[in-house]
């Protein structure tokens, strides 16, 4: 390929890198800003705690399992665009919660953003995927991530902000995230525009979906499910870290931690998905075996010093989870499946979180020995390790756009 053509191209994928990024910023600016509140404000509108819980449950439940249904029309339809608008105009859910006034009508709009995400995921890391040409999907997907946490963090100081500034007013707070959503949602428009013609894929004659999930794709699956189940989850990092700070009044230190996971996840993303596209397996290793230590640093006697750390080595792991296993996908399935790989993925993904967190928060009640901790975590570790090795094999991952 010629000079001139190579250097347009490249400039093209960052393009798209960037316009796809200020999406997602807007996006977690306003869904990740809300998450910090939305138990306080349904509190405040008269649910029970086992209803917050139970409503925060089913919603990140929803939010994975509906991946398997929205990836597998997307790729039937081949509306991958019309899957991303769909899912990103569910936000307005989280500004019109300043209209309700009943803890049912705000249950059922946190419930519609939950399935608005699970709706656009697939089609849109299936969009992303493409961009990456098969050849710097680690780096899409790592850069992605990378404007995915910067809103991240901007979103909850901004709601923290607005609820300082407000005296507590709930309405009013979320009432303010009509702008970053008017924003978004002509973000991605002019996205469309831009580069909509240049990723769209065509429809398969006869309407079925050509091409099958491998079973290199379902030992990999597997291997993210042994990975996610046997790390323990970030909420428990810092119920360890509330538990040991009530005793001097010092819970506003919780916040930092969790702040602490993103700041790190959004440079460890980049990073790795760089690597990732120079190394393929050798990076993808190191995410598995790195669980183990949050895992077993954590389940230490607690002390901040050890919470921190534990927060970090999370925050490093989750930054990999969220650009190079993306990415790997793109690797194993080809293009006019992927939807359909992405919504499988992201269930097994959302599963082994959800098996993790019942297993870690027994460990945490029962307080088991450390050794015993040490034996699940690792033991799991190696399984996904395994089933990592026989999915990729001695090679590493192969290209297959």
């Amino acid at each position: 390929m010629p000079e001139e053509n190579r250097t347009g191209l490249r400039r093209s994928v960052y393009e798209a890198i960037l316009l796809f990024g200020i999406v997602s910023l807007m996006g977690d600016i306003i869904y990740e800003g809300s998450r910090g509140i939305v138990p306080d404000y349904l509190k405040f509108l008269g649910a029970s705690a086992v209803l917050v819980g139970l409503v925060s449950g089913f919603g990140e439940f929803l939010g994975y399992a509906v991946r398997i249904l929205s990836g597998h029309l997307a790729d039937l339809t081949k509306s991958y665009w019309l899957f991303t608008f769909i899912g990103y105009g569910l936000i307005v859910v989280v500004p019109l919660l300043s209209l309700s006034n009943m803890w049912t009508v705000a249950i059922t709009l946190i419930i519609l953003e939950r399935i608005g995400k699970a709706i656009r995921t697939p089609a849109r890391d299936t969009l992303l995927s493409i961009i990456g040409r098969g050849s710097e999907t680690g780096k899409v997907f790592g850069l992605h991530e990378f404007f995915d946490q910067i809103g991240a963090i901007i979103g909850p100081m901004l709601m923290s902000l607005a609820m300082l500034y407000t005296y507590n007013n709930y309405q009013l707070s979320f009432s303010l995230m009509f702008v970053p959503y008017v924003v978004l949602m002509l973000a991605l428009f002019y996205t469309f525009i831009r580069i909509g013609r240049t990723i769209s894929i065509e429809k398969t004659p006869g309407g079925r979906i050509k091409g099958k999930l491998d079973t290199r794709f379902k030992k990999y699956v597997a291997a993210v499910f042994f990975n996610t189940f046997g790390l323990i989850p970030a909420s428990l990092i810092l119920y360890k870290a509330s538990t040991l700070l009530s005793a001097t009044s010092q819970q506003w230190i919780v916040p930092i931690l969790y702040l602490a996971i993103q700041a790190v996840d959004a440079p460890i993303a980049v990073v790795s998905g760089y690597f990732y596209d120079k190394h393929g397996l050798k990076i993808l290793s190191l995410p598995f075996l790195l669980s183990i230590a949050p895992s077993l640093i954590a389940s230490l006697q607690p002390s901040l010093l050890s919470l921190t750390i534990a927060s970090i080595c999370f925050g490093m792991v989750l930054g990999m989870q969220e650009s190079i296993y993306r990415a790997a996908v793109s690797d194993l399935v080809e293009v006019n499946i992927r939807g359909s790989a992405y919504g499988v993925f992201n269930t097994a993904y959302g599963l082994g979180m959800l098996l993790g967190g019942l297993a870690y928060g027994f460990f945490t009640d029962t307080g088991f020995a450390i050794t015993a901790v040490a034996f699940y975590s690792v033991s799991l570790q190696l399984v996904a390790l395994l089933l990592l090795r026989k999915a990729f094999g001695k090679a590493g991952p192969q290209k297959v756009l």
